[in-house]
């Protein structure tokens, strides 16, 4: 029914082509008619002459339009339809080969494949403080420039610690010499004390005698032979003997702890002069901090002072970046851990050398998602519950000749992808993760 509706409308509404054929003959005829108008009347011998074309005489190039095919007819569609068809069937058959290749390709090592674009190049930034306070007197390198370990960076006035040094030294002399006095007085001490010795050997002798002298006359006098007086006399002596020895002894005695304490004293100078040492090492290091020198190679950045500029102990100097042991940190989701292991390969892009290749290696999975190291991490015991996917940093090394080439600068952006098809053969099983096997990287 709708075929034969269409073929009706088609008879009934004039086709586009046969319209404008017969506008455009009457669009011819009427300027034929003007003309006509303009010129006189023939002679009526010549008007039969002109006799009306008969239909069966009609040449074909003055057919009417209204006879030929139109170009929308079913007739003259088919063929275009034809070629829309075999476009259309070789168009699916190109898509169905790449989906076709891509499957193949997913089963085989696609799915192996771990991406992410929360990937950024570390490093371990050094910050460059004073550990002395004073104005600065010279800036050396200049910034970004590359400096060794042990480069002066920046130089602190240090006349002030150059007089600390000086005075320290002095006191150290000056103890010096008092260790050397005290020395010499132990020495005069000890000399004193062998005299003190000497005397009291002398007295005892001496005691030694007179008792021997008043035991004699204690005999004699005891038979008679001797006078009273000659007897006391002898007595006396013994006992002003005794008193000399106990004198003696106690001059000695006086002697010798003089020696102690003076020894004691110059025990007590030597420590003092240890104190003073330790001063002037002091007063040395901080001489010595007022060079600011590269803790690491790298390249210093980030200035914060300036020539003349006033700092304080520990105060913020400036940054040195150690690009020769850059690191990339990718945030991987928690979903996406499950087969990443240490050790496994990793192909890193960079997107300030239009996506130039690198190749890593997995070095480290964190221990806790970055929410978990917060001033203020989330309690989600609180309140109403939200389950967002966390994101793990998982510390991934690049190979030191690629790192030596400075290309990679601390903070791009770069995307990662880790190959997972080695070292993670226990992911899909039930098999204990809790001491992975260990992948070396090669």
């Amino acid at each position: 029914m709708a075929a034969a509706r269409d073929q009706a409308a088609r008879i009934l509404r004039p086709e586009p082509d046969v319209a404008e054929g017969e506008l455009a003959r009457d669009a011819s005829a009427a300027p034929a008619e003007a003309h006509r108008s303009h010129i006189p009347d023939e002679p009526v011998a010549r008007r039969p002459a002109e006799a009306p074309a008969s239909p069966a005489t009609t040449s074909p190039a003055t057919t009417s339009p209204a006879t030929a095919k139109p170009a929308g007819t079913p007739e003259a569609a088919a063929p275009a339809s034809g070629r829309r068809k075999l476009v259309l069937m070789g168009a699916l058959a190109l898509l169905a080969l790449a989906a076709a290749s891509y499957g193949v390709y997913f089963v085989l090592a696609g799915r192996f494949y771990v991406s992410t674009d929360d990937a950024y190049v570390r490093a371990n930034n050094t910050m460059l403080g004073a550990r002395v306070s004073g104005h600065i007197a010279a800036i050396l390198p200049g910034d970004n420039a590359v400096v060794r370990t042990g480069d002066v960076i920046f130089r602190i006035d240090d006349g002030d610690y150059r007089i600390a040094v000086d005075a320290a030294r002095s006191r150290i002399a000056t103890q010096q010499a008092t260790i050397d006095r005290i020395g010499r007085q132990v020495t005069a001490l000890e000399s004193a004390a062998e005299q003190s010795k000497a005397q009291l050997a002398s007295a005892e002798a001496v005691l030694k005698r007179a008792g021997l002298d008043f035991e004699r006359q204690q005999a004699l006098s005891t038979k008679g032979f001797a006078s009273r007086a000659t007897f006391e006399v002898s007595e006396a002596g013994r006992d002003q003997g005794v008193a000399a020895v106990r004198s003696a002894q106690a001059a000695y005695d006086t002697a010798r702890d003089n020696v102690e304490v003076t020894k004691a004293q110059q025990a007590e100078a030597r420590a003092q002069l240890m104190e003073l040492q330790a001063s002037l090492a002091k007063a040395q290091r901080d001489l010595d901090f007022t060079n600011v020198r590269a803790p690491v190679d790298g390249t210093f950045s980030n200035r914060l002072v300036n020539t003349g500029d006033f700092v304080q102990a520990g105060q913020r100097l400036g940054n040195l970046v150690p690009l020769n042991d850059v690191f990339i940190d990718a945030n991987y989701k928690e979903t996406q851990l499950k087969r990443i292991r240490p050790g496994q390969p990793v192909r890193i892009s960079v997107d300030a050398y239009g996506h130039r290749k690198f190749a890593g290696f997995v070095d480290s999975i964190s221990p806790a998602a970055g929410s978990v190291f917060t001033l203020l991490p989330p309690d989600n015991a609180t309140g109403n519950f939200t389950k967002i996917v966390q994101r793990l940093p998982v510390r991934i090394r690049v190979p030191k000749d690629v790192a030596r080439q400075n290309l990679l600068r601390a903070g791009m952006s770069v995307y990662t992808t880790v190959d997972t098809r080695e070292g993670a053969v226990d992911a899909d099983s039930e098999a204990d993760l809790d001491a992975p096997a260990m992948v070396h990287p090669k």
